[in-house]
């Protein structure tokens, strides 16, 4: 999403402007970006940004565990451990682990 610096607004100009017109301007695609002590604190945007931006979250989320089953693919040599071998190597008691 492309930002103009003409749509900066300080929160006193939003103020001023109405939250109608800032509705209006995101609907139309002309996203504004409220800022207060010269830093940006929140956007006003159309329902079809934000829509896009959780999809983007979604994928993002996709990509990481895609990427950590391919590396998890690429470094398996093939070799397979035993509960009971792993548990009798690290001196655990598999009977210890029942909780009744």
């Amino acid at each position: 999403m492309h930002v103009d610096t003409k749509d900066l607004i300080s929160i006193s100009e939003a103020n001023s402007r109405g939250i109608s017109k800032l509705v209006t301007d995101a609907e139309n695609g002309r996203p504004q970006v409220v800022i207060r002590n010269s830093k940006a604190v929140a956007a006003i945007v159309g329902i079809d940004s934000v829509e896009r931006l959780q999809r983007l979250d979604e994928l993002e989320d996709d990509l990481r565990l895609l990427s950590i089953a391919l590396v998890r693919a690429a470094a398996d040599s093939g070799r397979r451990h035993d509960l009971d071998d792993v548990l009798a190597e690290a001196g655990i008691d598999p009977d210890s682990l029942d909780e009744d």
